[in-house]
Formats: C-alpha cells, sequence, structure tokens
C-alpha cells in the first residue's frame, strides 16, 4: 500500500482510542496529533508545515459551520482527505459533511469503516504513482534536461498537433521561472496558473472556464504568471489539485514543467501519466538526463512512464542509440532532427511552426506516438496493401 502520512485533531477520548487502535494495525504514520479540537490554529500551522495525506476531526463538539473547518484545511494543504468522525451517526451533520467537501463521515466502531476508507486512499495514491489511474483524459508532462533543450517548443507543438485532430487539449504552463508558453502561442493571458492554485475553494469548471484562454486552435490555454509574480511558489498538494480537477476534462493534458527535476514538478508527475524528458547530445544535458532519471526510478516513477526524447539530433551520431539507452537507462522514445533555422525563422515573424516544415512534419509524428495514433496508421497501411498488393 502506498505509505500515507496521517494528521489527528481528536478531543473525544473514546474516538482518540478507536482511531489510534485502527492506525496501530495500519502501515501508516502519524505525523500531526492534536487533542483541543476548541483551538484549532496550531493544528492549522502543523498541517501547512508538515502536509499529511488525511486528515482526520473530530466534529462531536464542532459549532461552526463544518465549510469553515474544511476551507482552513484545504488552506493549509490543498486537497487532502478530509474525514469527520463523530460519536454518532447524526442526519444533519452528515449532510453538512457532504455539502462542505469532506471526504468520509465516520462514527462507532471505527475499526472496520476507518481501515476501508483509508485503504481506498492508500491504493488511490498507489495508482497515481504508478500510472494505473483511469481517468477521462491523459497528461504528459515536458521538462529539459537542463535550460535550451526546447521542451516548452515541443510542448506548445504537441498540443496544437493534438488539438488539429479535433481533440480538446489543455496546454499548462508550469514553468514559474521562464513561463514561455505565452510568447509562443502568442496568448494574451488575464489570469495564470497561480489564480486557480489560490482559489482551489471556488475551482468549478466555470471559474477554470474564465482562467483559460484559446490561442491555439483546439487548444486551451493556463499560462504562466508574470515573471514578478512567480515568487509565489505553489505547495505540493495544490499543483496536484489543479492537475486533478482539470484532467478529466480534456482529452489530453499537456503540461510544461520547465527545466530539470524541481520539487514542483515532482509533485505534479504524480498526476500526470508519462513524463516526457526533453534532452539534447550535448555533455552537460546527457550527465542531467542520467540524473533525473535515475531519481524519477528511486522515487518509484514507473520506468513504463518516462518518455525520454533526444532534440536536436545531428544528421550523423557520434553515439549510437544504442549505447545511449545503455547509459541513461531507458530507451529513447523519440528523436526529433535539428530545425533551428525554421523554428528561428517561425519566432521572429510571431508564428508557430507551419505545417509543412520538416521539423513540424517530425513533431506530428511525436504527438502521434505519444496518442497511440501512429501504430493504427501502420495497421490500416498493411490493410490496404493486403487487400490491393
Amino acid at each position: 500500500m502506498y505509505p500515507l502520512t496521517i494528521g489527528l485533531a481528536i478531543e473525544n477520548r473514546d474516538l482518540w482510542d478507536q482511531t489510534q487502535a485502527c492506525l496501530a494495525d495500519l502501515p501508516f504514520r502519524i505525523i500531526v496529533e492534536h487533542q483541543d479540537t476548541g483551538d484549532l490554529s496550531n493544528f492549522y500551522d502543523r498541517l501547512e508545515r508538515m502536509r499529511p495525506d488525511v486528515v482526520l476531526v473530530d466534529i462531536s463538539t464542532w459549532k461552526d459551520s463544518l465549510d469553515v473547518l474544511s476551507g482552513a484545511i484545504r488552506t493549509a494543504i490543498g486537497d487532502p482527505m478530509i474525514i469527520a468522525i463523530n460519536t454518532s451517526a447524526e442526519s444533519e451533520a452528515i449532510l453538512a459533511s457532504m455539502r462542505a467537501g469532506i471526504t468520509e463521515y465516520l462514527y462507532p466502531p471505527l475499526q472496520e469503516s476507518l481501515r476501508k476508507a483509508l485503504e481506498k486512499r492508500s491504493v488511490e495514491r498507489s495508482r497515481r504513482r504508478d500510472g494505473s489511474t483511469k481517468g477521462a483524459g491523459k497528461a504528459f508532462g515536458f521538462f529539459s534536461a537542463k535550460g535550451g533543450c526546447g521542451a516548452t517548443t515541443l510542448a506548445c507543438h504537441v498540443a496544437m498537433e493534438l488539438g488539429r485532430q479535433n481533440q480538446k487539449v489543455l496546454l499548462a504552463d508550469l514553468d514559474l521561472d521562464a513561463g514561455m508558453i505565452a510568447f509562443i502561442t502568442k496568448t494574451k493571458a488575464t489570469y495564470s496558473i497561480l489564480d486557480a492554485v489560490n482559489n482551489l475553494h471556488r475551482l468549478d469548471l466555470h471559474y477554470w472556464k474564465a482562467l483559460v484562454s484559446n490561442g491555439v486552435p483546439g487548444v486551451e490555454i493556463v499560462s504562466a504568471p508574470l515573471a514578478l509574480a512567480s515568487k509565489q511558489q505553489p505547495k505540493d498538494d495544490q499543483i496536484r489539485h489543479v492537475i486533478g480537477f482539470a484532467r478529466p476534462n480534456y482529452d489530453w493534458t499537456i503540461v510544461d514543467l520547465g527545466r530539470s527535476l524541481s520539487r514542483m514538478a515532482m509533485a505534479a508527475l504524480e498526476e500526470i501519466d508519462e513524463a516526457c524528458l526533453v534532452t539534447t547530445l550535448e555533455v552537460p544535458a546527457l550527465h542531467q538526463s542520467k540524473l533525473i532519471i535515475q531519481t524519477l526510478l528511486d522515487s518509484g516513477y514507473g520506468k513504463q512512464r518516462i518518455r525520454l526524447i533526444l532534440n536536436r539530433t545531428p544528421k550523423r551520431l557520434d553515439i549510437t542509440p544504442g549505447e545511449l539507452e545503455k547509459t541513461l537507462g531507458v530507451p529513447i522514445f523519440c528523436m526529433i532532427p535539428n530545425g533551428y533555422p525554421e523554428l528561428y525563422e517561425a519566432y521572429a515573424e510571431g508564428r508557430m511552426l507551419g505545417k509543412g516544415s520538416e521539423l513540424s512534419k517530425q513533431i506530428v509524428r511525436l504527438a502521434n506516438k505519444l496518442a497511440s495514433v501512429e501504430e493504427e496508421k501502420d495497421k490500416t497501411a498493411k490493410k490496404k496493401f493486403t487487400l490491393f498488393g
């Protein structure tokens, strides 16, 4: 099971004992304990520092609105599993919990119901981690081994190509240092990804539609903030919450994670199906790629979820693809040839690559391969050959 961390705010002695007895039999770790539900200010501070996966709160003596309680917890740590526990099954309390967005409402005996709720959460987090999460949309995270490898350019053009195929696509800029998606796509954005992060309590589809822009046909874009505004660093749970909310509303979600493997990128990858690591044949880039890949593997990120993209490859390689794969530890997913002159001309004219350019054709192949379209085309081609050949 995924190793959950737990935060407790329980005043009732019987509820405390039952909760502790249940958790003693499970491989989860309690990292915050609080036994005065009349004053939760210190509890909220500790939640923000420790950031547990699950928060259990005793509401048996809670007098205020449960919206206040739920909102304060989510403000502190984003989107944890919130479990309200009470001494009995009170219909009004159950309805109030549901309206407040509390995940579970439990009452004694707690042993079995609490165990099932926590195990369910553990399975969900484990599926996110190994890439087996089932959902309405699929998400790809693009990031460069080091600055200048071209991840943002590839992310923008892959999104554009998928949009051309009548797919519903989201292009999200989580590169808070550079944030070049708005420039490349010529998007004039009033809002940014930070507006979503700072308004998790009101994040619904209506609010989300007000944040995104349509700089590219078929693609909705949520930009990074202006450079001066990006000093705010979102919390891990906030990033996971935003991506987890957005991706079911699209066929494809393309996320620019910036350069290298930042803390925020690691958090985002928990909600992303495949990590597209973009590198070049420069020695520093290859060195950094090897470190990034090993870090991902050591953290439990599945090898089958890492897509190594070799960008700006020359016509003649000094090292074979097989040697590169052995050195880096993962197969090369795609090799994109050097098309810098085409790209420079397009950007100088304030546009994206034209569909007929050679570099654009290679990016189309990359988009089709990520979307598993290429294999279907091959099958169709073979059928035609069999029938008419």
